[in-house]
This record gives C-alpha cells, sequence and structure tokens, in this order.
C-alpha cells in the first residue's frame, strides 16, 4: 500500500524552504494552533482507509456483528463530541490476541480481540477508545508524518520514533500494518488522555476507570505473544505517570463525580461472554518445528531454530542468522501451473529450472529461480506451488544470492514436508473461550480457579480479572472471568 502523498523535489534554497513551511501550516482542530501538516485532511482519510483495509486483510476482524456493532456504537457517540466528528470514523475489532487498540489517520480505529478479553466494562473501553480519538482529532499521525516528510527533504525537523522492527520512515508510510508501531511523543499521549477524559465525561461514563484501563494494560503486557500487533507498552508509554497525570485531574472535578456515571460491566461481560481467547489455534499454530492449520487442513514442518510467525495472510519464518526466510501464502490462480506462471512474470525474476511433481498425493510444480542475479543484491530460492483441497499454496524459500546452495537441501525438505492434515486430534482442536461466571458470594481468586478452573495459569487468570494475585477478592456484584477450553 502507497499513501497518497506527493512531495515535491527538493526546494533550491532558503527562500523556497520557508514558502513550503508556510505552505504547509494548518490549524489544529483540538487546539486551535496553526502547525506543519504537509498531508491535507482528504490525504489523511485516504491514507487511513488503505492502511485500514490492510489491517483487515492481514490481521483479520473477529467473526461477531453483534459485537461488532456495539463497539463501534460505543466509538460513534464518543467521536459525535470530538473537534472532528465529520470524519469517517470506524471502530472495529480484530482477531488478534495481544491485548491493544490504535488509531490509523483519519478515523480507522481498531481494538484487539485480546483487549477485549481484558477489559471489564463498557466505560473501560470507553476510556480507550476516548484516548485512540484523541490521537485522531489532535492530528498526531499527520504531525509525525509531516515531521518525516520533512526530514526527507534535508530540512532536519527529526523523524518518527519507531520501535526498531520499523527502521525507516518510507517503510511506515507504505505498510498498513506499520503503522500500527507508530509510537507518540509524551506529549501526545498526554493530550490524548485528556482529550479521551473529557470524551468519557461528555457521554456520562465513570471517568475513574480509566486508571483501572492503564493498570490493566501495564498488567497485561506478558500476555502479548507472536502477533502483528505490536504489544502496548510498545506503542504507549507506561502507566505510572498517566496515572499520576489522571489522578490530577480527577482531583479537579466535584466530590463523588469521578466515582458516578455509566460503568456498564454486567452488560459488557455479557458481550465478551464466549468470546475465543488468546491464540486461535483454527487458524493455524506452531508445535515444535511443526506448522499446523486445522480450518485449511494442512500441515508443514521448519527447520530447526527458525524463528516463525503466523499471520491472517501468512506463515514466515527466518533463519536465525537472517541470512534466509520463507513464507507461505496463498496464490491467486486455480492451478500450479498457473500461479508458477504469475510468480514467472514478476520484474527480475528468472526461471532456473521447473519441474512438475506431486508432494504427498498433492499436484505441485517445484521452481528454481533467481531474482535480480546481476544487481549484486540479488536474490536465489526455490519456489514450490501446491494444490491442496481446491486451494494453491505458494511456499518461497529464499537466501542472497550465491547462499542458496548450502539452503537448498533444507528448502526442498521444507517444501516436500507440506502434507494434507489428518490428525484427528488437530483437527478438532478447539480455541479456549473466556466464561462469564455469576458468582454465588464472595471468593477469593484462588478459591474461584478451585471452584470453577480455568485453562490458563492462575496469574493470567488474576490479570484478566483485574486483580492482584490469588489472595485478592472476587464480588458477585458483576461476575467473575474462567478460561475454558
Amino acid at each position: 500500500m502507497r499513501p497518497h502523498i506527493h512531495i515535491s523535489p527538493k526546494p533550491a534554497g532558503t527562500a523556497s524552504l520557508l514558502l513550503l513551511l508556510l505552505a504547509a501550516c494548518a490549524v489544529n482542530p483540538v487546539t486551535g494552533e496553526r502547525e506543519l501538516a504537509l498531508i491535507s485532511e482528504s490525504q489523511e482519510i485516504s491514507m487511513g482507509a488503505e492502511a485500514a483495509t490492510e489491517v483487515r486483510s492481514s490481521i483479520g476482524l473477529v467473526q461477531d456483528e453483534a459485537l461488532q456493532r456495539y463497539v463501534d456504537g460505543i466509538g460513534q457517540r464518543l467521536a459525535a463530541m470530538s473537534e472532528r466528528p465529520h470524519l469517517p470514523w470506524s471502530f472495529q475489532v480484530v482477531d488478534d490476541p495481544t491485548p491493544n487498540a490504535f488509531a490509523l489517520p483519519g478515523g480507522y480505529i481498531f481494538v484487539t480481540r485480546g483487549l477485549m478479553t481484558l477489559l471489564n466494562s463498557e466505560g473501560e473501553l470507553a476510556a480507550v477508545l476516548g484516548h485512540e480519538i484523541g490521537h485522531v482529532t489532535a492530528r498526531h499521525s499527520v504531525s509525525q508524518l509531516s515531521r518525516a516528510q520533512l526530514a526527507e527533504l534535508g530540512l532536519g525537523i527529526g523523524a518518527i520514533a519507531a520501535p526498531e522492527s520499523a527502521a525507516e520512515i518510507g517503510q511506515i508510510a507504505g505498510a498498513g500494518v506499520s503503522l500500527l508501531f507508530l509510537r507518540y511523543g509524551r506529549d501526545d499521549e498526554r493530550q490524548a488522555d485528556e482529550l479521551g477524559f473529557g470524551y468519557m465525561l461528555e457521554q456520562g461514563y465513570r471517568v475513574a476507570e480509566m486508571r483501572d484501563v492503564f493498570a490493566a494494560l501495564d498488567a497485561a503486557s506478558a500476555l502479548a505473544g507472536a502477533s502483528p500487533v505490536p504489544a502496548w507498552l510498545a506503542t504507549h508509554p507506561s502507566g505510572t505517570d498517566r496515572i499520576a497525570a489522571l489522578d490530577a485531574r480527577l482531583a479537579t472535578l466535584a466530590p463523588g463525580q469521578a466515582e458516578s456515571g455509566v460503568s456498564n460491566a454486567s452488560a459488557y461481560l455479557d458481550r465478551v461472554d464466549g468470546l475465543a481467547y488468546g491464540a486461535n489455534p483454527r487458524h493455524g499454530y506452531f508445535d515444535g518445528n511443526a506448522f499446523y492449520h486445522p480450518d485449511l487442513a494442512f500441515e508443514i514442518h521448519l527447520p530447526d531454530g527458525w524463528r516463525r510467525q503466523n499471520t491472517t495472510a501468512a506463515v514466515l519464518a527466518q533463519s536465525p542468522d537472517g541470512a534466509a526466510a520463507m513464507q507461505l501464502t496463498l496464490a491467486r490462480e486455480t492451478d500450479p501451473g498457473a500461479a508458477t506462471a504469475a510468480l514467472r512474470s514478476e520484474p527480475g525474476f528468472r526461471e532456473l529450472a521447473s519441474s512438475r511433481t506431486r508432494i504427498n498425493g498433492n499436484a505441485a510444480v517445484v521452481t528454481r529461480f533467481a531474482i535480480d542475479p546481476e544487481s549484486g543484491m540479488g536474490l536465489e530460492g526455490l519456489a514450490a506451488h501446491i494444490d491442496h483441497d481446491d486451494r494453491i499454496y505458494r511456499i518461497l524459500i529464499y537466501a542472497r544470492a550465491g547462499a542458496f546452495g548450502q539452503l537448498e537441501a533444507t528448502a526442498e525438505r521444507v517444501a516436500g514436508s507440506f502434507a494434507p492434515l489428518s490428525d484427528r486430534d488437530i483437527l478438532d482442536v478447539r480455541s479456549p473461550r473466556l466464561n462469564i461466571v455469576a458468582l454465588d458470594r464472595e471468593m477469593t481468586l484462588l478459591d474461584f480457579s478451585r471452584r470453577f478452573p480455568s485453562v490458563v495459569p492462575i496469574e493470567e487468570v488474576a490479570i484478566i480479572n483485574q486483580v492482584e494475585g490469588p489472595s485478592s477478592r472476587l464480588t458477585p456484584e458483576t461476575g467473575a472471568k474462567q478460561v475454558t477450553s
């Protein structure tokens, strides 16, 4: 994905630079002050829309229309009170177990399934959505991207403070999922907290629950797994300073106002009752060197020690030294020959050898290839297109030109391990589920876990119930969370 942003060639001379800066100033919708903005609102919306489409396809949405409507309804009511109610606001739950939320430019906001299983009330969800709305209304991502564009022009204004895994601003601006790694500065986070607080207050939510959210997300940082969505602490500062600022804000309210207002804990817990918890094995999972996909009924075995990741769109792996990589995706074509021909037409692709074969009973075409071998930065590899259950799977295993020879036997072994999945226990595996238990009396978390055992450690049960440990007490007012198989 490439955003619709055009930056003219580097202007010559100080006068031209000043003209560019003056033309690029816009009024911030929140502060009313003029600020640098090389991205217009229409471009902001277009960029966000493209990135949101990529997020939906690469990560996927939770298939629960009632839950999606519920979250969108809360977000829409909060956004209507914001400084930019006219934006095409969208609030959706992505199917990812890592607890987090993120805002894309133009009003496209996502919360993860992992966040939904962590929160305990509608008020807490409103606190998260309000914070993300604040980032959009104050145009924080636009400001960062504008600074990065100026840095590319050599103006020395600075670049995005991104995590190590997204090193170049060009990569961030060019890939929707990478926009999730934008890390806002302290002032931006503080402003988003303040704006979210105001939106909650205007909608009549119990603003004190924002404090519970910060504490819960800090505690839940250990729940982050291998995921295209970064952990909360990778994109937000820790909660200590934010809680102190929130407490000062709460102190300005009338007595009792912070604890009054809407919480809707019972209604919220009813909505998340039965929601998949943690990584969903139906979408594929690793067991040692094996990768199993119950829904698509295939398995493949990876080399020892390779780092790996499963996303909605691909299975990815990389050798320990980073010199070689593998990706398994679905091809668009309907037979292995056509898929091979499509790959052959890619720029710089050179076919070295190709043969039709069968891999564990499936028709396949296996191709040795090189890409831009004369460039000095070329690649060599093996491509296998395999017909399994009326889908064409593309396996690419590659390394730098000249280095693939040592990897060739490993690549052939990996491609040859692709096979239909027949183990009934694996085919029938189910995702753990969140179960909301109505308590008949007050009890400790330890007593609760003995009476209603979970398939996750008690420490994790404490985190999702937002209590400190086994001796903490659970009350029957709303309900308690159990994770069942």
